[in-house]
């Protein structure tokens, strides 16, 4: 059925050993997380080849793998290895992180004002 060297990439991640089962592998390129040379993946039917390039979100990480064989079953990670080159970018270690947002510092037990202080609030500004 397939054109020859070209396989499904449900079937193509699976025997990479990038999810647990081809059912997931399925459900990872339906929902878009996988594309193929740069194109999105639609269906689990679509095909890959060698020289393809993979991108891949999976668990928060991206994945970036150029195919280098078709797979012929699910063997050891070794061999899973042999099916792709990763060229995936390095995470970048937790130390260099910034921060989204400083959360302000405040005193032991001066948070939200009470009701009874918000009331107080609430007099002094209709004062004015």
């Amino acid at each position: 059925m397939a054109a020859e060297g070209r396989q499904r990439i449900d079937k193509w991640l699976f025997f990479a050993r990038a999810v647990k089962s081809r059912s997931l592998a399925a459900k990872l390129a339906v929902a878009g997380r996988v594309r193929i040379n740069r194109d999105k993946a639609t269906q689990a039917s679509d095909l890959v080849k060698i020289g393809d390039v993979l991108t891949i979100t999976l668990d928060g990480r991206i994945l970036v793998w150029k195919v280098l064989a078709p797979g012929i079953r699910r063997g050891p990670a070794e061999e899973a290895r042999t099916l792709y080159e990763d060229m995936s970018p390095a995470p970048t270690p937790k130390a260099e992180t910034v921060p989204d947002a400083i959360a302000p510092l405040r005193d032991a037990g001066s948070g939200r004002p009470t009701k009874r202080e918000r009331r107080q609030t609430d007099r002094l500004r209709d004062e004015n």
